[in-house]
């Protein structure tokens, strides 16, 4: 097992073949040129192992293909990998990923990451860290399915494994310049070799900018930016290898990154009632974009509205060491990785996204995230003649702290009364209620104000009661502390020369605690406070139903007196065994036939945000574990005398408790869903045609995800069972049936010293929804996106043009559409006939929606020696 010499002698400890994609890869020949299928080496084990010989489903993507597929992040990640999907939200933080159908939104920093990212052997904690420039990358692993056993901590649906470059003894160094549309900049470079006989260094440094992607009417102000999702940041990575002698190896990395960018604004999609409340409001320019006669959907656009600002600016960075130790005695390696981050954003958001003046957070530090993660894993691996086995422990210390502020804007007033009245007039924005109710009434002057005085002085005679007033209403602060402690170990047993047997078992003690303090400002909690002091009132006169809805209205999260100075202190841990079990045969050279049995875990959490049952904070934060039990069967096979790789499986998943984390309107809540099953077949193909330099590669994910039964009764807040009645045994959001991916590599010689190519990549996805709720507007139809990318060249690589397009078709789709911040309802309080809340003809909502990435293009020089 001595590795000094290659380490000395290459950047890669292992040799992955150009253009290869989906579970496909293959060796390189004597002259550098990929010619069959063959040893395609992955670490989906934690050792180095042939893909066509390990029984899992792993997708592994070369540096070579990334570079050509245009791969500068995990979001571009999806489009070479079927059943993967990546999305964006509130800020480019808000990163989540998806596989197979599974996974949960990344708004809630309580939550952890259903898909864990792995980069050099260190677990990032939440796929919000990991979402910027990957730099130098020897390969990618993308491994579907739950990983119970290794890993770092433990994820429900798959793992994203990402193997960088290491340094080289090898003298090297490339730079690249890059210029696009949208205003687009780049610039990066780097170098490896020698410091010393025994040590080699490595350095990348990067910087990108880009106008944004939408147009901002910035209505009332005081924005100025009149652009959105732009790009601006710096990235640097620097490496050490170490090689004291020939058993050992010690590799130490740090890396740094910051963004400083305006993101993220939504777009309507739909335009419901309110709309021309909005607009009425908005005194400059446009509130929103205008209805669709009918209140149908709205026709794709680019132009957003926002009268506050969206800017972000995000912090990342850590250092880690990785020490290997060869131990010939008994054939074995030692290894420990040590790791330190901190991660950290400050954000502004408009919240109702409109250019009316209604809601806002600023970015002054009160609204953020702060994260740092300490990680110590050790494995001791070893091999003979009849097993491979592996045994280690990890120790993770994480501390989260999210900071949350909430500020009314001018026109929050006459909005929520838009909601408390559903009727709007005309002339003025004045509202009425039945004659036989509190002495309110719409009168020539009477504003939106004087319903809410109404409501809570009880309509009494004399001066006037408090209204909502304009201003912050609320700054809260929640730290969460969380342990985790873990063995494992991972054994493959050669029972015969055809037959192997895997068995890998994992026990982990998680402890978790939060505390926190929230607080009410200024003057907005007054008005809640007389409502309740009138609610007898008030639901004897609308009737309990439409009574709870007025208060309720009166009394959000941020305008709650029950908040005010109120401490949150909870404590909890679990105790979890996780692990698999696998068997493989080799019934012919070239086929192996596989079957697995898989459990896996997604720890517990506390929701860091204002949850309320009606006007009543909830008692607890807590959500339980998220548990997964999965099944698959499958084959991998070379075909053609190593032309074709052709690999298919079958998996059967079963959740228990998914944490569902979906935004009500009013605040982001984490309910646990008894069921979630997710069945379906992978299928992944490579063939090196008989065209000198020509290769094609894809792969095909059929998934049928469904929701089981559940009622109100299931739920830890019965009263969310409304806003989630659509759930019951339909498909989840991001479960698109059908999910395929195809890419054509072609390169060879021009003459001349000259060298020339091209990659065509391309991803389809069929229908499904993009809102947790599954509400009909927030659907997406079937598209396809296209990358690609033209190459000429120096033969010898010193220098290289590359012509390139994203989205090259400029693909129409929506990411995530949401409801707008109080812009109508979509729901009634009580079911329909059918059991739904949910009544098409009266949903009054506006939605909005964070959209896909237009076509982007650009040309790109690179050099190297």
């Amino acid at each position: 097992m001595r590795f000094n010499r290659i380490l000395r002698t290459t950047v890669s400890t292992a040799a992955v073949g150009i253009g290869l994609i989906a579970a496909g890869g293959a060796a390189q020949a004597q002259d550098g040129q990929v010619t069959t299928v063959d040893e395609i080496i992955v670490t989906a084990q934690l050792r180095e192992q042939s893909l066509q010989e390990v029984p899992v489903v792993v997708t592994t993507i070369s540096e070579e293909l990334l570079e050509a597929a245009g791969v500068a992040d995990i979001k571009d990640l999806q489009i070479l990998t079927p059943g993967l999907q990546v999305t964006s939200t509130t800020t480019e933080a808000s990163t989540t990923a998806r596989i197979r159908g599974v996974g949960t939104v990344g708004d809630n920093p309580g939550l952890e990451s259903s898909v864990g990212i792995v980069i050099d052997g260190v677990y990032r904690s939440r796929n919000s860290v990991s979402f910027g420039d990957l730099g130098e990358l020897q390969r990618i692993e993308v491994l579907k399915g739950p990983q119970g056993t290794l890993f770092g901590k433990n994820t429900s649906a798959g793992v994203i494994n990402i193997i960088t470059e290491a340094p080289s003894f090898t003298p090297g160094f490339e730079a690249e310049l890059t210029a696009g549309n949208y205003g687009a900049f780049g610039i990066a470079g780097s170098a490896t070799g020698p410091l010393s006989e025994q040590l080699a260094g490595r350095i990348y440094v990067a910087a990108r900018q880009r106008d944004g992607f939408y147009d901002i009417d910035v209505g009332d102000g005081p924005r100025t930016e009149t652009d959105d999702a732009n790009q601006d940041y710096w990235t640097a990575r620097g490496q050490l290898l170490w090689l004291p002698n020939d058993a050992t190896s010690i590799r130490f990395i740090a890396d740094y990154t910051k963004r400083d960018e305006y993101c993220c604004v939504g777009v309507q999609v739909r335009s419901g009632p309110t709309a021309a409340l909005v607009d009425l409001l908005t005194t400059n320019g446009t509130g929103v974009a205008p209805a669709t006669p009918g209140f149908g959907r709205n026709a794709f656009t680019r132009q957003a509205y926002a009268n506050r600002s969206t800017e972000q600016e995000i912090e990342d960075y850590g250092v880690s060491g990785e020490v290997n130790v060869d131990i010939d005695a008994w054939n074995a390696r030692f290894t420990s990785i040590t790791s330190f981050r901190e991660w950290s954003t400050v954000n502004g958001q408009d919240t109702d996204f409109s250019g009316a003046d209604i809601a806002y957070r600023v970015a002054d530090g009160d609204f953020g995230t702060d994260l740092d993660n300490f990680t110590q894993e050790f494995r001791l691996a070893g091999t003979s003649d009849r097993a491979d086995w592996l045994l280690g422990m990890y120790i993770s210390k994480e501390n989260i702290q999210r900071r949350d502020t909430f500020y009314l804007g001018s026109d929050y007033a006459p909005i929520l009364s838009l909601q408390l009245t559903s009727a709007l007039n005309a002339a003025v924005p004045a509202f009425a209620v039945s004659p036989n109710s509190l002495p309110c009434f719409s009168a020539a002057g009477q504003t939106a104000l004087g319903l809410q005085t109404c409501l809570a002085t009880g309509g009494a005679a004399g001066p006037r009661g408090p209204n909502i007033v304009a201003g912050q209403s609320l700054r809260d602060v929640y730290d969460q502390s969380s342990d985790t402690f873990a063995l494992f170990t991972n054994n493959t047993f050669r029972l015969t020369d055809t037959w192997d047997v895997t068995v890998g078992l994992r026990y982990t003690w998680d402890e978790k605690a939060i505390r926190g303090l929230q607080q009410n400002l200024g003057a907005a909690q007054l008005a809640c406070a007389g409502t309740l002091g009138n609610a007898a009132l008030i639901n004897g006169t609308f009737g309990a139903v439409t009574g709870g809805s007025i208060i309720g209205r009166m009394c959000l999260p941020w305008t709650n007196p029950l908040y005010n100075n109120r401490r949150v202190a909870e404590d909890a841990e679990a105790n979890e065994a996780t692990g698999t079990f696998k068997t493989s045969w080799r019934p012919i050279e070239g086929l192996m036939l596989y079957a697995s049995y898989a459990r896996g875990y997604k720890s517990f959490g506390f929701n860091m945000d204002r949850v309320q049952a009606g006007v009543t904070p909830t008692a607890s934060l807590l959500f339980p574990s998220e548990i997964v039990e999965a099944y698959e069967a499958g084959f991998k096979s070379t075909l053609f005398n190593g032309s074709l790789l052709f690999n298919a499986t079958y998996f059967d998943q079963s959740f228990e408790d998914f944490q569902l984390n979906t935004f009500l309107g009013t605040a982001f809540v984490v309910e646990s869903i008894p069921e979630l099953t997710s069945k379906g077949v992978d299928m992944d193909f490579v063939w090196f045609s008989p065209f000198e330099g020509l290769t094609m590669q894809g792969g095909l994910t059929y998934t049928d995800a469904r929701y089981g039964d559940f009622t109100a009764a299931d739920l830890a807040i019965p009263g969310n069972f409304g806003q989630l009645s659509l759930l019951p045994g339909a498909r989840p959001s991001f479960a698109p049936e059908w999910s395929g991916s195809l890419a054509m590599n072609y390169e060879r010689s021009l003459g001349s010293g000259l060298r020339g190519g091209f990659n065509l990549s391309a991803k389809y996805v069929s229908e499904y929804n993009t809102g947790s709720d599954l509400l009909p507007f927030k659907s997406q139809d079937a598209f396809t996106t296209v990358n690609g990318r033209i190459t000429i060249g120096a033969e010898n690589d010193r220098w290289a043009i590359d012509l390139w397009a994203q989205n090259l078709l400029d693909e129409e789709y929506t990411q995530v559409a949401y409801n707008a911040f109080l812009q109508g309802s979509a729901f009634q309080s009580t079911p329909n006939a059918q059991g739904q809340y949910y009544v098409p003809a009266g949903d009054t909502l506006t939605y909005d929606a964070f959209l896909g990435a237009p076509r982007t293009y650009g040309v790109t020089l690179r050099v190297s020696y």
